[in-house]
């Protein structure tokens, strides 16, 4: 089993998700989070499935990831 780290991200109209560390473009999008996050994980198994096991980046430095908000000031 493989663990990829993927970002979800919450708009307007819904939810937006993509992995880290994964070579190509792969979204997954949805009403609800959970949705976003199963569209995903199905786009990210088809991609290996049809690129390969190489698209996996068994040497990404990212160990986790964080959301902040700073002032600017102007």
């Amino acid at each position: 089993m493989t663990q990829v780290k993927v970002i979800v991200e919450r708009h307007s109209d819904g939810y937006v998700a993509y992995p880290l560390g994964l070579k190509g473009v792969v979204v997954g999008e949805g009403e609800t989070y959970e949705q976003a996050l199963a569209d995903v994980t199905s786009a990210i198994r088809f991609h290996i499935e049809t690129f390969g096991k190489e698209v996996l980046d068994d040497e990404s430095a990212i160990l986790e990831v964080f959301v902040a908000e700073t002032r600017i000031a102007g």
